[in-house]
């Protein structure tokens, strides 16, 4: 074998499919492990607090989307512009990408602290709070917030430890603090009767568990030895991994903003329906992080495949670019279709699991909404699986275009239009409308950018 054999890169020499199972597993594990922060809080909650227990996460969800944002904004986009120019040979270039996004990270964490602490009641309110959950929700969020730079940091650190060649190293960063959340779960809301409170000391302290081993082993890294000169923070090499990270974090924005809207006409038109107000805020909590689990396998698989397209996009060996991606929405497309069957037939089974309620429209409500809004389940991985992997390849324009496609261009106006002719039943006929909408849109671009690949190839 020869010495440039030897030296080169493995994402560029690789079996694609070998690649993105090393890189997509973790992946999938580390953002299951998020969101498990969320369910296992749902389920000790629901079942020791109830409905509006369940309603208050809901309500305070907005907050971790925000984390999860600001994640993504300086881990995908440290991580895609540390990968492009490890693929261009720039190493020491690569250092600074990622020094600077870990210290942007930690820093943006504080000042959501800050700004969560100082106007809580007034942003609760604005997340659409009844008065009945205001209590449980600022309970909640008070002390959750403590750990938001940590959760920030985590996630960013895990994206870019992955980005580093070590993706089991970033699962374990997650999934230990996971673990530590989930016994101290049980120990805080059952055994202490703590409640809420119980639930949120014991996420903090998971959070800053993880936040300790990234920071550890960030510090010590495998192809890219970070020093303090690194974590200098210089426009340079932060700009570029905004643009790059714009494009998965606006998806979240979007969300965020969908969350806020959908609360706030949950609240309305329930109110007007034989519902009422608390029950379908409470329900569509449950059904939002049900589906996080199942998202967080097709964003774990677009996490998979960044690393490999963007190398081998920066090295121009497009073939293996497009057979990364053929892979990763085959594999997506599966798990799409497993997740659409447990939606459609098992949508009681799944709202029970979270504390049992006498209110039979309850039940009623949550099995409709299982049923309409998450209809369209089996193509609703497309969107964010391509939106990534044209931020991936360098083309951050357009993965931020399509990361806005189901959120804003589509879900938002349908939440806002649809309710004034058909009720709270236009809220759940406007997730099948904007989900097909979104993956048109996205197998679109995809094609064309294979057809301009096959060009580039041929040059």
């Amino acid at each position: 074998m020869s010495d440039n054999m030897k030296n080169a890169n493995p994402l560029g020499t690789r079996p694609v499919g070998s690649l993105l199972r090393s890189f997509a597993i973790p992946s999938i594990v580390s953002m299951l492990v998020g969101s498990l922060y969320n369910i296992v809080d749902q389920f000790f909650i629901g079942q020791k607090v109830g409905e509006l227990g369940n309603a208050a996460t809901n309500i305070a969800f907005p907050f971790s989307i925000a984390c999860i944002a600001t994640a993504l904004l300086f881990g995908i986009g440290g991580a895609s512009a540390f990968n492009l120019s490890m693929g261009r040979g720039e190493k020491e270039k690569a250092k600074y990408f990622m020094g600077n996004a870990a210290m942007m990270s930690f820093l943006c964490g504080l000042v959501l602290l800050v700004i969560a602490e100082l106007f809580l009641n007034q942003l609760l309110l604005f997340f659409g709070t009844t008065s009945d959950i205001l209590p449980y929700a600022r309970e909640y969020s008070r002390i959750t917030a403590l750990g938001f730079p940590m959760l920030i940091f985590t996630s960013t650190g895990g994206h870019l430890i992955r980005a580093d060649g070590r993706p089991r190293i970033s699962m374990i960063c997650n999934l230990s603090g996971a673990i530590i959340n989930t016994i101290l779960d049980a120990l805080f809301v059952f055994a202490f009767g703590w409640g809420m409170t119980g639930a949120a000391i014991a996420t903090v302290i998971g959070q800053y568990v993880s936040g300790a081993l990234a920071m550890w082993f960030m510090a010590h890294g495998k192809t890219a030895q970070l020093e303090k000169k690194h974590l200098k923070i210089k426009k340079e090499y932060i700009l570029p991994s905004i643009s790059l990270g714009f494009a998965p974090t606006s998806n979240q924005l979007a969300m965020m903003i969908v969350q806020i809207v959908l609360n706030n006409s949950l609240k309305h038109y329930g109110a007007l329906s034989v519902y009422g107000a608390a029950t379908p805020i409470a329900v569509v909590g449950i059904a939002s992080k049900v589906n996080q689990l199942f998202m967080s396998f097709i964003i774990g698989m677009s996490q998979g495949l960044q690393p490999i397209s963007s190398f081998n996009y920066g090295a121009k060996k497009y073939s293996r670019v497009r057979q990364a991606y053929i892979m990763t929405v085959s594999i997506g497309f599966i798990m799409a279709s497993c997740a659409w069957i447990v939606f459609f037939f098992f949508p009681d089974q799944i709202i029970s699991i979270f504390g049992k309620e006498e209110n039979e429209y309850y039940y009623l409500f949550a099995i409709r909404y299982f049923k309409i809004y998450l209809f369209f389940t089996m193509v609703n991985f497309v969107q964010p699986i391509t939106s990534n992997f044209f931020t991936s390849i360098g083309k951050a324009k357009i993965g931020s275009f399509l990361s806005m496609t189901r959120q804003i261009v589509f879900l938002l106006p349908l939440i806002i239009l649809l309710p004034l002719f058909w009720g709270i039943d236009g809220i759940m006929y406007a997730g099948p409308i904007a989900d097909f909408s979104a993956f048109l849109i996205a197998a679109l671009l995809v094609i064309r950018e294979f057809k301009c690949m096959s060009k580039l190839k041929e040059a």
